[in-house]
């Protein structure tokens, strides 16, 4: 080998080294602008009860922010279709992402010109914007989820370069329509049921029986939902601040929530037989009180409930309920 050969092999090593060595800086810097004082951030916007519907009956708003807080000015690209600018990575509690909606995908592989603004935000200074998580990713089951999102500074073409945001926790609830929302009806008629005016301790005998049977129309026919609901303390203190249709929801969401034995377990749990011990009650409340035996595995549980009605345009309703244990036989 000439030493011209040499110097010339010599060269290019130094070259290719330099240009690896420059690729992987800005590489390194574009992943790690956070440190750099520029932030992603996101948060619900007029959080609600989310359910697996559609976007557009049931979105799940997301606040983002860009915030500068370096020391120099951060310009960024900002598509006019946002999908051009940001993603959304979602996944369950077994960190099994959620796919893609088709709609962003197709937008990503069709050939097509990305409109944009560029945008310089000084230091201190913020730029935020609202986008809904189900226009991105498919949400069909209730569940936990996490979410986070990158944010592209120069556009979804450079997706390496990104700003990735904090994350958030995604509770999906059983849809009301699911939750027995309408009219309660008899199975065997399709009839419309109505309650009686019947006697306390025979409200209660119905009410029992009727789970017993898993007859939840039946069930929640006598019980004053909402004021069940709002014994609560926490959970009256929102239903006292939300709107008509976010109660509503709160409602039907709580009667899901029964039926699904996740809260107020007491007062679902189903009795292998029961036998009610007292019934006193004037022209407007009532108590009743019942033995009520659990069988189990090994041995069977005996409690005493106690249960509160009040009379409504003749209709007993019960409205809360203690229960104390007798321990197990």
């Amino acid at each position: 080998m000439t030493n011209g050969e040499s110097v010339v092999k010599r060269s290019i090593f130094l070259i290719i080294t330099f240009l690896s060595i420059f690729c992987h800086s800005i590489f390194a810097q574009n992943l790690t602008n956070q440190n750099n004082g520029i932030d992603v951030s996101i948060k619900y916007y007029n959080k609600t009860v989310y359910y697996p519907e559609s976007s557009e009956e049931n979105p799940i708003y997301v606040h983002i922010t860009i915030a500068n807080n370096g020391t120099e000015p951060f310009r960024f690209k900002l598509a006019d279709d946002r999908m051009f600018s940001i993603d959304f990575n979602a996944f369950n509690v077994k960190n099994k992402s959620l796919p893609q909606q088709e709609n962003l995908i197709s937008k990503r592989t069709t050939s097509q010109t990305v409109y944009f603004r560029e945008i310089s935000i000084e230091s201190g200074e913020e730029y935020s914007f609202i986008e809904n998580l189900k226009d991105y990713v498919v949400i069909e089951d209730t569940g936990i989820y996490y979410f986070d999102l990158k944010f592209y500074p120069e556009l979804y073409k450079n997706k390496l370069n990104f700003i990735k945001s904090n994350r958030l926790t995604l509770d999906v609830r059983p849809s009301p329509d699911i939750a027995v929302a309408m009219l309660p009806t008899n199975v065997a008629t399709s009839a419309v049921l109505t309650p009686e005016a019947i006697s306390p301790d025979k409200v209660i005998e119905q009410t029992i029986i009727a789970r017993q049977r898993e007859l939840w129309d039946q069930f929640f026919l006598y019980m004053d939902v909402e004021q069940m609901f709002t014994r609560d303390a926490a959970r009256d203190r929102k239903y006292r601040t939300a709107s008509a249709d976010e109660r509503t929801r709160m409602i039907a969401n709580y009667k899901a929530d029964l039926m699904l034995s996740k809260i107020d377990n007491d007062i679902v749990s189903i009795p292998e037989r029961f036998s009610i011990e007292r019934t006193t009650y004037s022209q407007t409340e009532g108590t009743v009180t019942v033995i009520q035996w659990f069988k189990y595995d090994t041995f069977t549980e005996k409690k005493r409930y106690e249960y509160f009605l009040r009379q409504r345009d003749g209709i007993w309703l019960i409205y809360d309920y203690r229960v104390e244990n007798l321990g197990s036989e």
